[in-house]
């Protein structure tokens, strides 16, 4: 039931709930393997990392590419010889009304948040089978539960991305590959910052800083996950901060 020396592929490492994750896990002895598009946080993060002892590599990575996706998947397996884990944590959320035809934004959720998701499970998904087990988990949100004005396009996403991993855990139960959503609502992170509608965006940043979970939080119920003899497979963690109502 040991985190340690488990290869965990987490991407969204740069800021937030990724590197909070990444911080935790590393801690607790796993061999992180971390993607992001910002070299410079990534560099940072892994400094970090091996100061405190832990053990960390990182790779330039935008999700948006399959090829970059797998060229990362495929690091931690040159790397460590394995993979154990993929955290598909990477995601954007530029919420807004419909009327205000934000078409770009709604695209760049699609590829991110969907597409970013089936391009790891796609680079995952030969690897675990061959080893004969592994994890899979995703970043979903308290949207991929309920929808809100302002919320549309980017709760489509996650209730894609959770239909997705349900999907996923069906299927591949039988080679002993769990799949795992966290849901978090309200968290205080940088995600508030794609957001174009500049009233949209101010009432989400006042909302996580008075209310807001950690995405220390976060971190925590994913290492649970993590941290479970094969028998067990936490399929879903829906967590809010405890004054949010929806």
């Amino acid at each position: 039931m040991s985190l340690k020396d488990k290869v965990i592929v987490i991407t969204g490492a740069s800021s937030g709930i990724g590197e909070a994750t990444a911080k935790k896990l590393a801690g607790a002895g796993a061999k992180v393997v971390l993607g992001a598009r910002r070299k410079d946080r990534l560099d940072k993060l892994v400094s970090e990392i091996k100061q405190a002892n832990g053990q960390a590599i990182a790779q330039v990575t935008d999700v948006t590419s399959q090829e970059q996706v797998k060229s990362l998947i495929d690091l931690a397996v040159s790397e460590f010889g394995r993979l154990d884990v993929l955290y598909n944590n990477a995601g954007l959320m530029p919420i807004s009304e419909l009327h205000l035809l934000k078409v770009t934004e709604w695209e760049k959720m699609i590829d991110v948040n969907i597409k970013g998701v089936l391009y790891g499970i796609a680079a995952a998904l030969p690897i675990m089978q061959k080893q004969g087990g592994g994890q899979i988990i995703a970043t979903d949100s308290v949207a991929g539960h309920v929808v809100h004005p302002n919320t549309a396009v980017y709760a489509g996403t996650k209730f894609a991305v959770r239909t997705i991993m349900e999907g996923l855990r069906q299927e591949e139960s039988q080679n002993n590959i769990r799949s795992m959503i966290v849901s978090p609502g309200a968290v205080e992170t940088e995600l508030y910052s794609t957001i174009t509608d500049e009233k949209t965006k101010q009432n989400t940043y006042n909302s996580e800083r008075e209310i807001g979970l950690k995405a220390e939080d976060i971190a925590n119920a994913v290492a649970y996950a993590i941290d479970q003899p094969d028998n067990v497979s936490i399929n879903e963690i829906l967590l809010r901060p405890t004054k949010q109502q929806m």
